[in-house]
This record gives C-alpha cells, sequence and structure tokens, in this order.
C-alpha cells in the first residue's frame, strides 16, 4: 500500500477546553481517547508548556492513555525560541540545555520528533552560529533516536529560503522543519513556502482558522495547502492546529472532512 498522509491533532487547539474543564475534554490525560474517539485523529502534537510541572509518573501517564486510544504522541513542539546564536555564552549553553530537556521529555512521551524555534538575529554568521549550536545538541537528541524539526519564527527563520538553508548547515538525516499552513498563507505566497519545505518536514501544522455562513475556510482553502504539499511527495502528518475564535471542536471537524476529501485518506 502507498504511504497516506495521515491526520493528527495539534494539543494546543484544545488548551481552552482543558483549562475550562469543558466536559468533552477536561484534562491532558483526555485527549488522547478523545482525539481518537470523537474527532477521529490518529496521533498527537504536544505543546512542551502544557507539560510544566509534569512529573515522571505524569509522563507515564499520558504516554499510557495515548497507547491505550491508539493515538501515540508523535511530536513535542516547543513555542520558545531557543537564542543559539546569543553573543552571551551563557544563553547559548541553556538553549543547548533546552533541547536535551526536550529530547528526554519526547522520548518519555513515545514522540518520534522534537520541534523547535531559534531565535537567529539577521546575518550569516548568526544563522551559523545557530547551526553550530543545534549540531552540538544532536548528539543527546541522536541518543534519543529521535528528530529535530525546526518551526518558523519570526526573524530570519520566518524566511523559507533561510530557513532551508540552516536546515542544510545543521545537516544530517534527523534535522528536518515544521511548516505551517499559516505561516506560508502569511508569507504571501503559501503555495512557495510550503514546496520548499515540506520537502524538509516530518509534520506539518494544517492551521485551521474559522469557516464561513456557507461552510468555506477563511481566509484561505485548505485543499489548495494540501495540493501544495502532495505535489512535492509529502506523505507524513498533518496535525490540526486550531487559531480561530469559535468552537475548536467544531473547525476541527469541518477541517478533518475537508482534509480527509484532499488526501484521499484512508485506513492503513
Amino acid at each position: 500500500m502507498q504511504p497516506q498522509i495521515v491526520l493528527t491533532l495539534s494539543v494546543a487547539s484544545l488548551r481552552g477546553l482543558i483549562a475550562s474543564g469543558d466536559r468533552r475534554c477536561p484534562s491532558l490525560n483526555a485527549v488522547p481517547a478523545f482525539a481518537r474517539q470523537h474527532l477521529g485523529l490518529r496521533g498527537l502534537n504536544v505543546p512542551a508548556a502544557m507539560l510544566s510541572g509534569l512529573t515522571a509518573a505524569g509522563f507515564e501517564k499520558l504516554r499510557d492513555a495515548s497507547d491505550k486510544a491508539g493515538c501515540p504522541c508523535v511530536v513535542l513542539v516547543d513555542e520558545q525560541p531557543l537564542p543559539f546564536a546569543d553573543p552571551d555564552p551563557a544563553k547559548a549553553t541553556a538553549a543547548g540545555e533546552r533541547l536535551h530537556r526536550l529530547a528526554a521529555a519526547a522520548n518519555r512521551l513515545g514522540c518520534r520528533d522534537v520541534a523547535i524555534r531559534c531565535a537567529v538575529g539577521a546575518g550569516d554568521d548568526a544563522l551559523e552560529r545557530t547551526a553550530v549550536g543545534i549540531k552540538a545538541s544532536m548528539g543527546e537528541v541522536d541518543r534519543h533516536d529521535l528528530n529535530v524539526l525546526i518551526a518558523p519564527h519570526e526573524g530570519w527563520t520566518g524566511d523559507a529560503d533561510r530557513l532551508s538553508a540552516l536546515i542544510k548547515r545543521v545537516g544530517g538525516f534527523r534535522i528536518g522543519s515544521l511548516p505551517s499552513f499559516g505561516h506560508a498563507h502569511a508569507s504571501g505566497d503559501a503555495e512557495k513556502t510550503l514546496r520548499k519545505l515540506a520537502p524538509y518536514a516530518e509534520s506539518i501544522d494544517a492551521t485551521v482558522f474559522d469557516f464561513d455562513a456557507k461552510g468555506a475556510h477563511r481566509p484561505y482553502e485548505l485543499a489548495a495547502m494540501v495540493a501544495a504539499v502532495r505535489a512535492v511527495g509529502y506523505v507524513n502528518t498533518l496535525a490540526i492546529e486550531h487559531a480561530g475564535k469559535g468552537d475548536p471542536v467544531e473547525a476541527i471537524e469541518r477541517a478533518r472532512t475537508i482534509l480527509e476529501s484532499s488526501i484521499g485518506s484512508e485506513e492503513p
């Protein structure tokens, strides 16, 4: 059977539900079963911030809940930009240490990838220092059998060409990208941006905003975004990430229907 794009969930979409104790999904440990049974999704991209304060037993419970639901944790996503290129050696060292801690947490959850953002100032020197800092941390990441994905961030790595250049400078088969539909749209040329970053991607955030009265997604067509990544042979995961103002569950369900139709999804 040919590889298929698999639809997963960005757990960040459910922050509001969990914070309010919404009966549909009142806790982080309830997410795997809710994602699989109610949303029809088959994996989780977990924000590192939502794991703050979690004990070793807490990590074990979340992984166990994911295993039982058949909805594994796939990517651990850090939203805090790491200053590998900071002129202050202490801050640059701290960036590497945080990546090590993220790798350990991702391993506990059974993830295959850890995603980071990089605070990179203007100039090739800053890009080179960032690449060197990431390379220095890859030994610890490799020990956990993980991949590092770099997500676009404001500044130089917000540009697809420069982000691609950073990935190439780090080199190796364990470095990749975590693009998003939202970033691609904001770039002004969504198709070009996705075509540049998707070949390096292990996962892509399918950013979902709001739907109009006729059921159309605004401000862009989800099907067009899928077509752009399929055009370069992308066959990994699309993590639906709700970033709109309405009910996340309704938006995710609508988006899943559109995305399933676009990718010709089928159970493996």
